[in-house]
């Protein structure tokens, strides 16, 4: 059975000594690598993900670390922890305050814990298997919007939007005019965490990596919400598209996007 107490405690520690580098290079970083075209990597990014895999190890040596700048390792253990030093590198490197810090846990390849912080504004979301999810430790839910006609909901554009334009732009004119109201923040993670506290209703997206949905899928679910992909399936970190909602409005959004 999983320590989430020691989970918890170990994903803090390694969340805040991350946001402790980000916060000293914010303002002034620097971009050391073009992954992509708009694809972005920082040094604050590699000095995050260095703290994060480097508490964890220590805590728990013998769980496998996926992480996104590579440090992670393989193990035989049947946890994975799966880190994302710094979602949202373009709107870090602009001086925009919408990034986030992101730590999960998976058992046997299901998210029973996840982490999301952003260091600017201190907001941290939490949430473990069956226990709930928390905003700064007081407990979130999903909105109650019946209908999409009230709900705003938030999207992102995957890095090689250049070769999907096309079917991108077709799911965007079906959802804009169907909504109150829709906006791009650049974190899929704080998207994720927006519609666990009830801020968005829906959020839509493809071609993520596991390490930008693992934690935020984790808090959605245990804060009352609804993930599939575009097809109603399950969906599970790494898969290729994700539709997130409060549950109410998500047949009802998955008619425009399938």
């Amino acid at each position: 059975m999983a320590d989430f107490e020691k989970i918890e405690h170990t994903a803090l520690a390694a969340a805040h000594g991350a946001a402790q580098v980000l916060l000293r290079y914010y303002g002034h970083a620097r971009i050391v690598e073009k992954k992509g075209e708009i694809d972005l990597l920082t040094q604050a990014d590699k000095a995050s993900e260095e703290i994060i895999c480097r508490t964890i190890s220590r805590a728990f040596p013998e769980h496998a670390i996926v992480a996104e700048e590579g440090s992670g390792k393989e193990t035989r253990s049947e946890y994975t922890w799966i880190v994302d030093p710094l979602d949202g590198t373009t709107n870090y490197a602009h001086g925009l305050p919408l990034f986030s810090i992101s730590i999960a846990l998976a058992r046997a390849g299901k998210t029973i814990f996840g982490l999301v912080l952003n260091p600017v504004t201190q907001e941290l979301f939490m949430a473990s298997q069956g226990k709930g999810a928390t905003l700064n430790a007081r407990p979130i839910a999903v909105s109650g919007i019946p209908g999409l006609q009230d709900s705003l909901v938030v999207t992102g554009f995957p890095y090689g939007l250049k070769t999907m334009m096309p079917e991108l732009m077709d799911r965007f004119s079906a959802v804009l005019p169907k909504v109150q109201g829709v906006r791009r923040l650049g974190s899929a993670a704080l998207d994720l965490c927006y519609v666990a506290c009830g801020r968005f209703e829906g959020f839509w997206e493809q071609n993520l990596a596991p390490w930008d949905t693992a934690a935020g899928e984790c808090i959605v679910r245990e804060a009352g919400g609804r993930i599939t992909d575009f097809a109603n399936k399950e969906f599970t970190p790494g898969g290729n598209q994700i539709l997130a909602t409060n549950g109410i409005i998500h047949d009802e959004f998955l008619s425009l996007i399938c």
